[in-house]
């Protein structure tokens, strides 16, 4: 059986005149329960440098197609949006999501958590966001950054823009207060407070993990000024509109994979050593309801 072949996409739509991976086809597996249409379409947002993202990607998408007996498409999504808009037009029949995309995802296409990435323990695994600084800095807490340059990584991630934009308020900072730059990405906001062209950054526990081992960031240079609660880790999900018996199988599936398939993806989630995925629903990610709640997010700001 071929590798599933993985798109990094622009637009997702471009994604559905390409030709399916290889690996089971035919009518009897195009009404298969575990294989509608012929294929899978799973999709992942860009959390992390394509480089690093995609052949953990694929690793991931050759596991399920094994179990599922079905081939499956891995499409690295352009951004948190459009990865929501994939799955509320049924071009996504799985999709990984950062914890407050899902809240989009949820509302809006219908995604329903079934796994999220398990530690060596059996346990969710989580992460934190946070606000860092330069060594030097005479920043010490949120409230200094008033008049201060902040880079955050996209709009509408959990911890590289809701959470960090909370804390600016719940220091008494209002919007206006801080010059927020959005770098595109997480690695792109670290990259912006390592280059000195802003005066703080978010950097999370998973990037600051990924950096540091990959010799991009040395943490003894900088400070960290704020620190979020744990932040359960990204959401597996399954579109809420299909066959009771493929969610089933894919949750079977998922639940059932060796660590060795998820641990890719999960090493890049700060998980190692790797566990199997472990199953959520959407109680686990009540907090994240809330804080869109309260921060009075919509979809509009998932761009």
């Amino acid at each position: 059986m071929r590798r599933p072949r993985l798109l990094v996409v622009a637009a997702l739509a471009a994604s559905l005149a390409l030709t399916a991976c290889a690996g089971p086809s035919g009518p009897a597996v195009a009404g298969s329960p575990t294989c509608p249409g012929g294929q899978i379409r799973m999709g992942i947002e860009p959390f992390e440098d394509p480089a690093k993202l995609v052949p953990a990607a694929e690793i991931l998408g050759e596991a399920l197609e094994r179990r599922l007996s079905c081939p499956v498409r891995v499409q690295v999504t352009e951004d948190y949006a459009a990865e929501v808009l994939a799955m509320r037009n049924d071009r996504l029949e799985i999709g990984i999501f950062g914890p407050l995309g899902y809240v989009f995802a949820s509302e809006r296409a219908g995604a329903e958590p079934v796994a999220s990435f398990g530690t060596a323990t059996g346990e969710l695994s989580a992460y934190t966001a946070g606000i860092w600084v330069p060594r030097g800095s005479d920043v010490t807490t949120v409230a200094q950054l008033r008049g201060r340059t902040l880079a955050l990584g996209s709009v509408g991630s959990t911890s590289g823009d809701a959470l960090p934009r909370k804390a600016l308020l719940d220091a008494g900072l209002a919007p206006a207060d801080v010059r927020v730059d959005y770098a595109g990405g997480h690695p792109e906001a670290l990259l912006a407070l390592t280059n000195g062209t802003v005066d703080a950054a978010e950097i999370n526990s998973q990037q600051l993990a990924s950096a540091t081992a990959s010799g991009t960031f040395d943490p003894a240079g900088f400070r960290r000024v704020w620190t979020s609660a744990p932040i359960p880790n990204d959401p597996v999900t399954v579109r809420g509109n299909l066959d009771p018996a493929f969610k089933a199988a894919v949750t079977d599936a998922l639940l059932n994979l060796d660590p060795q398939a998820v641990g890719e993806i999960g090493a890049l989630l700060d998980v190692t050593p790797p566990g199997k995925l472990v199953p959520v629903t959407r109680d686990t990610y009540a907090p994240l309801f809330e804080l869109a709640g309260t921060l009075g997010l919509t979809e509009k700001d998932v761009q």
